[in-house]
């Protein structure tokens, strides 16, 4: 058994692999070099592991590949697999988020793009369809461009109930569905939206990520601008859970794969000061569902550190003790095999690290 861990920057795909429990890694790529690639998925519900990357090319626009062989080689269709209808008058700036759905439907795959929108694919990834009823959602003209942009980031499948599915998006807030997509209703109950005349609204919220805890399905996590939150009615209302954090900005918000309560985030100190707090490189985990929160930084690196952390940019991996990763935008990645105790340098020096997703293959 290996662990893979699928690096997307500004400029291409990076493939970091270790067979020796995580001490070492061989690193291959770039892939797609001079692409940005914003959307990666590894689907181990397969026998033989699915990579997804979703990249954006200044010359041929954006797409998605597929590959079989663990990046050996790779699957690109002629025809770009997630495309707007002509009717909808626009067009795809980027896939933000590639999710496979759960064990009882092995075959398809979310997108979550930019404009916002959701897709789905039936064929592993190859091809997919606008999912109509959100795109159609009366609140979608109101819905407007975060910082980066206005994207559907966070796509959540229920693990144990397929009708039931949750997206997040810059800026628009939660949606879920309970019937598979064929409606949507707002869940941002609890969620503050400091930038607005209504701080309070039914839905506008800038969301930054949610994660889903592995013990109890029904609690969320959500890093939002300004503002950290639990859920624990499967995003219908929230509560913050933000004391204890030296800040409650960010963009990154990860759910241990194998325990529940146990989650890490990347406090930055607000958002028009976008330097981690205090200019120290830390990992903050609670394993109490945001009960309390802990500083990790045992092997990161000392001194002034000024490097951001985006949303899709740390994740842990599904082995025992949990991994934890996260690249910054000056290039490093990092990796602890002992959930967050302690951290070793996976690479440096890389193009800005967009996205980052692990997994045992």
């Amino acid at each position: 058994m290996a662990t893979l861990l699928a690096i997307g920057t500004a400029k291409g795909l990076f493939l970091a692999t270790s067979t020796d429990g995580r001490r070492s890694w061989e690193i291959t790529g770039p892939h797609f070099p001079m692409t940005g690639v914003y959307a990666v998925a590894v689907d181990t519900r397969r026998s033989t592991p699915r990579l997804l990357a979703g990249m954006t090319s200044s010359h041929f626009g954006p797409s998605v590949a597929t590959s079989d062989d663990l990046g050996a080689s790779w699957d690109e269709p002629d025809e770009a697999p997630v495309a707007f209808p002509a009717d909808t008058g626009v067009s795809l700036g980027r896939v933000w988020q590639l999710m496979p759905a759960g064990p009882d439907e092995p075959d398809v795959i979310w997108a979550g793009t930019e404009p916002s929108a959701l897709f789905k694919s039936t064929d592993g990834g190859r091809s997919f369809e606008l999912v109509r009823s959100l795109w159609d959602h009366p609140h979608r003209p109101q819905w407007e461009a975060g910082f980066g942009g206005q994207a559907v980031h966070t796509v959540l499948p229920h693990p144990r109930d397929p009708a039931r599915l949750l997206v997040a998006m810059s800026t628009g807030g939660v949606y879920r569905s309970e019937d598979a997509g064929a409606s949507w209703a707002p869940g941002n109950t609890g969620i503050r939206a400091y930038f607005m005349p209504d701080e309070w609204p039914e839905f506008g919220q800038c969301v930054h990520k949610v994660a889903r805890d592995a013990g109890n399905p029904e609690r969320l996590y959500a890093q939002n601008h300004h503002g950290v939150y639990r859920s624990d009615d499967d995003g219908r209302t929230w509560s913050s859970i933000a004391d204890g954090l030296p800040s409650d900005f960010g963009f990154p918000m990860v759910a241990h794969p194998g325990r529940g309560g146990v989650v890490w985030t990347f406090p930055l100190v607000a958002d028009g000061e976008r330097f981690p707090t205090d200019h120290r490189c830390r990992v903050f985990r609670s394993a109490d569902a945001g009960g309390k929160w802990e500083p990790l930084s045992v092997g990161l690196p000392e001194g002034p550190f000024y490097p951001a952390v985006l949303r899709d940019a740390m994740c842990a991996d599904d082995a025992t003790p949990g991994g934890v990763y996260f690249g910054t935008r000056s290039g490093s990645v990092f990796a602890s095999r002992d959930e967050g105790d302690s951290w070793s340098t996976v690479a440096a020096h890389l193009p800005d690290v967009l996205c980052v997703r692990a997994a045992e293959v």
